[in-house]
């Protein structure tokens, strides 16, 4: 495989050709996925010399490829470049993945990859329990043998383990804890076993179980609705399932939704956001949200924007939902960077001082 992934450096050509395509940001996973898809079907010597290992290696970079510029696919493949000048761009899916696999494994084998293709990042499954959500992990292994328990959280970094941990019903979790503590080495085939379960029962029906929940792709969309399309959807949901409406209310964030952000994330939002935006979300905000930006401004701010405010008299209901609109991503996107923490009301995320 380190033959497909290096280029040699004698083969430079003439810059402006594929070879000056820039192959840094590709991994040498996906260089050699790139090779394996462009070969096709005369690629299937090469997976047959592939362990298993280095399959699910590739395989996993193949599915999450998208679309490879040409000239890349000619600067990996550049012998082949008088075959590959028509084909242009390649699709790397999952679907075309399991395609491919299909032609040189069996098909229980093809499927139980693809599960893990499908399932939680990394390259074993040590790796992948690391990506799977602690409440997740904990409400599978609380019905396990707490020395099976012990043997996976030894396994795992300690913060997720740690994790983990606090989300188990105390009693079990601090047998698991002494099994942990008086835990000798594993012996080889006992953690083969441990392994073969985990991916078998456990990561095959989470790979199965894991897409999105609905109601949090229609919260985004309704988010994204000025206030009167929001209203007039809203209103015809709740006509036809008023739990479905209330699930999807929870799950929003609008702009009112600013006014549980403390002191500190009022301070950050306010230096992130465009001053116009500011003035215009707040000339639709209540009086409470409105005081709450004030306070945290200085007087000469403050005073600032109360006259910008007020001279511009009276302002569109859409120009001020746009406003608002392009506060509450930013206020998000500031969350997604640990800037702010963005409060859903629940009590574990109330601050004590």
């Amino acid at each position: 495989m380190n033959a497909l992934t290096r280029p040699n450096p004698s083969d430079a050509r003439p810059e402006g050709s594929s070879a000056s395509a820039d192959l840094s940001r590709y991994s040498g996973a996906e260089k050699a996925a790139i090779i394996l898809m462009a070969l096709g079907e005369d690629a299937k010597k090469m997976w047959g010399v592939m362990d298993e290992e280095e399959i699910k290696e590739v395989s996993q970079a193949m599915a999450s490829l998208g679309v490879v510029p040409a000239a890349v696919v000619e600067a990996l493949v550049h012998e082949f470049i008088q075959r590959l000048s028509g084909a242009g761009a390649i699709m790397g899916s999952v679907e075309q993945t399991q395609r491919m696999l299909m032609q040189i494994l069996p098909k229980e084998k093809v499927d139980a990859l693809m599960e893990e293709i499908r399932g939680p990042a990394g390259r074993n499954i040590w790796d992948k329990l690391a990506n799977v959500h602690e409440t997740v992990l904990a409400s599978y292994l609380k019905n396990e043998y707490p020395q099976t328990v012990a043997v996976v959280l030894a396994k795992v970094r300690s913060e997720h383990a740690a994790k983990v941990l606090a989300e188990l019903p105390q009693d079990f979790a601090a047998e698991c804890v002494m099994r942990m503590l008086a835990m000798e080495p594993v012996q080889r085939d006992i953690l083969e076993k441990v392994e073969t379960t985990l991916r078998t029962e456990f990561m095959s029906n989470l790979a199965r179980t894991s897409k999105r929940d609905s109601h949090e792709l229609m919260a985004e969309i309704f988010n994204n609705f000025d206030r009167q399309t929001e209203a007039r959807f809203m209103g015809a949901l709740e006509s036809k399932s008023n739990e479905s409406a209330d699930r999807i209310k929870a799950l929003m964030f609008v702009f009112e939704d600013l006014g549980k952000l403390d002191a500190g994330g009022i301070q950050t939002l306010l230096r992130a956001v465009d001053k116009s935006d500011l003035a215009i979300g707040l000339k639709g905000a209540s009086d409470t949200l409105r005081n709450l930006f004030f306070t945290n401004m200085s007087e000469r701010g403050g005073k600032l924007l109360k006259d910008d405010m007020a001279s511009m008299g009276p302002v569109r209901l859409k120009d001020v939902d746009a406003a608002q609109t392009r506060m509450v991503q930013i206020a998000k996107d500031l969350a997604a960077r640990g800037e702010i923490v963005l409060s859903d009301g629940k009590s574990e995320d109330e601050l004590i001082y």
